[in-house]
């Protein structure tokens, strides 16, 4: 009986293999194996890489970015995204590396929102400051499910297009939601990530995604001599919790203020409440672009390497996290151990806990509307 199981599972991984290679080929998408789930389903990693040779590898388990190869000013190529080399690491322990986030990234307090009279009551899985929230669609997130991938085009440049349906109820959300992500790499070496989802009920929804960015390359120190400037003259200040008070405060100054490029390291220990609450910088800053267009949001540049970062989205806010959390007890794919600070995140977003702040742009999706976003990370050099 067990053989015969074995064989059948092992007939089946096969077949979605052969077809998930079949599919890429005939996107001219190279494919490979990205292991094994613990109940045993496969993972795929898919390439996405232009002509200079800047390149995405993507799993269908979350929607992982696991690398993105990008030169520096001498044409060499580095990884400067974080990750694992196997989609078991991914499961055993990841801090979100690359992956897609939702239902609703970023915390709701107390995993609680009132929706059209009724309360809803989501899996609390992070508690700062000894205060339980739901953070990132709680712990069986979009970061830990398998989404359908179709390797494809967009206007003539290498896409995957990733999909996902969330059933009702899942992890707590009203609604069966259909989310739809599709990457794309550019021949101005950018990595597009295009975001839709359509509901059958009312439900809060905010998809982004979570990579942690190194420009010097990964596992190699920290980020704390990139200088960033972010085209946002407000925050959403938080509490010990890291839940949003519902006040916009202007960032002059105060550490918090980037509208100036300043380098991450340079105010990061100042004697701040909103820096001591988050050990560091942990904060959505309210974009100065709040049109829904795209707009530059984020310029990061790296002087060792020459690497610039823009990011340009749709989306109202960004969430800076300068990799607080992390400790070096983690081991990415080359072998390094990633130290305190030794990455940051840059999550385009609507605001955190916003069902429950009515002040805050809505992120309440509803039959018959489509919600549509897309981010831009850019890269070059100087």
């Amino acid at each position: 009986m067990n053989m015969t199981m074995s064989l059948v599972r092992g007939s089946v991984f096969a077949c979605a293999l052969s077809f998930a290679t079949a599919a890429a080929a005939r996107a001219n998408l190279p494919v490979k194996s990205f292991g094994h789930l613990a109940d045993g389903r496969e993972a795929h990693l898919y390439t996405l890489e232009n002509a200079h040779g800047f390149r995405a590898d993507i799993s269908d388990y979350g929607g992982i970015v696991v690398r993105l190869l990008v030169p520096d000013r001498a044409g060499h190529l580095a990884d400067v995204s974080l990750g694992f080399d196997d989609v078991a690491k991914y499961q055993k322990g990841s801090p979100f590396f690359g992956a897609l986030i939702g239902r609703y990234g970023n915390r709701i307090a107390h995993g609680k929102f009132t929706l059209d009279g009724k309360e809803y009551t989501l899996p609390l899985n992070d508690h700062p400051g000894n205060i339980p929230c739901s953070l990132h669609g709680g712990p069986d997130g979009f970061d830990k499910q398998m989404w359908e991938a179709k390797p494809g085009t967009r206007h003539g440049h290498p896409s995957l297009t990733l999909t996902y349906v969330s059933k009702d109820g899942e992890a707590g959300y009203p609604g069966t939601l259909t989310a739809i992500v599709t990457y794309t790499v550019t021949d101005r070496d950018e990595l597009r990530i295009d975001y839709q989802a359509t509901t059958d009920k009312a439900t809060p929804v905010n998809l982004t995604n979570h990579t942690y960015f190194n420009l010097r390359g990964e596992g190699n120190g920290t980020i704390l001599n990139h200088m960033m400037t972010i085209r946002a003259s407000h925050v959403t200040p938080v509490d010990v919790g890291l839940i949003p008070t519902g006040e916009i405060a202007p960032v002059a100054g105060t550490p918090l203020d980037f509208t100036s490029p300043h380098a991450i390291g340079e105010r990061i220990g100042a004697d701040n409440q909103q820096l001591k609450f988050a050990g560091g910088y942990d904060h959505n800053w309210v974009l100065d672009n709040q049109t829904g267009k795209m707009a530059l949001a984020v310029t990061v540049y790296e002087p060792t390497s020459g690497r610039v970062m823009e990011v340009s989205t749709t989306e109202p806010g960004l969430q800076f996290y300068s990799g607080n959390f992390l400790d070096g007890t983690l081991i990415g794919k080359s072998g390094k151990a990633y130290v305190h600070r030794g990455a940051l995140v840059l999550e385009t977003q609507h605001y955190p806990d916003s069902p429950n702040h009515p002040n805050f742009p809505s992120t309440i999706l509803r039959p018959g509307h489509t919600l549509r976003s897309t981010t831009v990370y850019r890269f070059s050099t100087k």
